[in-house]
């Protein structure tokens, strides 16, 4: 299905954990992305984003807000979706966030992590999955543009994740969770992000103009 202009697929977790396991066993390259309120917010002026989006192999719907534009989705948080994954034993290689933040979630998780994403590098690992967290919009386009390139399986775009591994107590507890509720904890925790939190308003006014 098609939220303002972008896919999302109708999904879940134990299904994405099966195609998955069919990718890494097939030579073609693949790549999954986790579109948002403020992903998709993003999109409705950047083209080449949008097109990124739209021709992902599998697009989660990650965020709460995309539960209230069509109550036919069921949520699969891109970050749990990651630690699913590496439980599968996949050969992993995490990119990105702030200098250390990989190594240390990369350590917490016993896998590989680097913070600049270097295509020698990672081609030297050659990993099965390779997790990219460079900030929505960019993380997807160095993707895009690299994957040809790339000797991994299957690669993600995963913002922020790395952050709530290096740093559990950003993850919000599980009963805020399953109420929607993970965005107010993170708020609380980092007040900077209001101004994030204003595309989940611009995209709920955006659904609703459009019917």
């Amino acid at each position: 299905m098609f939220i303002l202009g972008v896919r999302v697929d109708q999904t879940s977790t134990s299904s994405a954990l099966k195609k998955v396991a069919s990718w890494v066993k097939e030579r073609e390259k693949r790549y999954i992305v986790t579109p948002n309120p403020e992903m998709i917010v993003a999109a409705q002026k950047d083209e080449e984003f949008r097109r990124i989006l739209n021709r992902a192999d599998l697009a989660i719907p990650d965020g709460v807000g995309l539960r209230l534009a069509d109550r036919r989705l069921q949520r699969v948080a891109g970050a749990d979706l990651m630690l699913a994954l590496i439980k599968q034993g996949y050969k992993t290689l995490l990119v990105g966030g702030r200098p250390g933040v990989a190594q240390r979630a990369a350590e917490r998780l016993g896998v590989l992590g680097m913070t600049e994403p270097s295509v020698a590098a990672i081609n030297k690992i050659k990993p099965d999955l390779l997790f990219v967290a460079l900030g929505h919009g960019k993380q997807e386009k160095w993707i895009a543009k690299n994957l040809p390139k790339l000797k991994v399986k299957v690669a993600m775009g995963v913002g922020g994740a790395l952050d709530y591994i290096a740093k559990p107590w950003l993850r919000a507890p599980r009963l805020l969770q399953a109420l929607g509720l993970e965005w107010l904890w993170r708020l609380a925790l980092q007040p900077w992000r209001v101004r994030r939190q204003l595309s989940l308003v611009k995209f709920l006014w955006l659904v609703l103009k459009r019917g």
